[in-house]
């Protein structure tokens, strides 16, 4: 990728193996909140492991600036004279456990994830790793698609059956006394329904499970 965000430099980037830069190399500055490790692959194809942390979450405008300084500085362009256009993305901080962000990730995509996870956390990790980076509106449905994180699915089913205000032993009054020993309500069975046919998507959390409805 480039300053210029040119095609030809990112499928000129893509070809050269990924081997971050070594982690003494990458601990510059502590930044809070998501973030990336911007790497010059001017320099890496020079034999120079070259980059700098970005904080993600301060808009696409920060981002530019800042990895225009870190190519800028480069070593190689310094001595060797080649300009330093060309970077990707080495090694990424603060997304949680779900969100993969790729090589060569546009900043577009990194800036509105990273204002996601800065505000709803791992599970937006979850949602867009889900729905996808460059689906926007899908995107905008996280608070809406998003039921909570639970112990379990049969813990989502239980509280959903109560928040419906259903009495079981109110339904079993209702019965002819012989039948009221009888009456069950396999929540265990409709959790597992409820993700079988694809009416809930979980994701593993660490209190359980993070919960989204299709």
């Amino acid at each position: 990728m480039s300053r210029r965000d040119r095609p030809e430099h990112q499928r000129q980037g893509a070809e050269q193996p990924h081997r971050p830069a070594p982690a003494e190399q990458r601990e510059q500055r502590p930044l809070d909140g998501p973030r990336i490790y911007v790497a010059s692959l001017t320099d890496y194809n020079a034999g120079i492991l070259h980059g700098t942390w970005v904080a993600a979450d301060l808009g696409v405008e920060v981002m530019t600036e800042a990895i225009d300084e870190m190519l800028a500085a480069s070593p190689s362009m310094a001595r060797y004279g080649d300009v330093a256009e060309e970077w990707r993305i080495d090694d990424v901080d603060g997304w949680g456990r779900h969100l993969h962000i790729s090589e060569y990730e546009s900043l577009e995509s990194i800036a509105r994830l990273a204002e996601g996870i800065s505000e709803h956390g791992d599970a937006f990790g979850a949602w867009a790793e889900l729905c996808g980076h460059d689906e926007p509106d899908e995107l905008d449905r996280f608070g809406e698609a998003y039921l909570g994180e639970f112990t379990s699915l049969e813990t989502y089913a239980e509280q959903f059956v109560e928040e419906l205000g259903i009495d079981i032993d109110e339904l079993a009054m209702a019965l002819p006394e012989s039948l009221r020993p009888h009456l069950q309500l396999d929540l265990a069975g409709w959790a597992r329904d409820l993700e079988l046919s694809g009416d809930v998507t979980t994701f593993e959390s660490p209190g359980g499970l993070y919960v989204f409805t299709n």
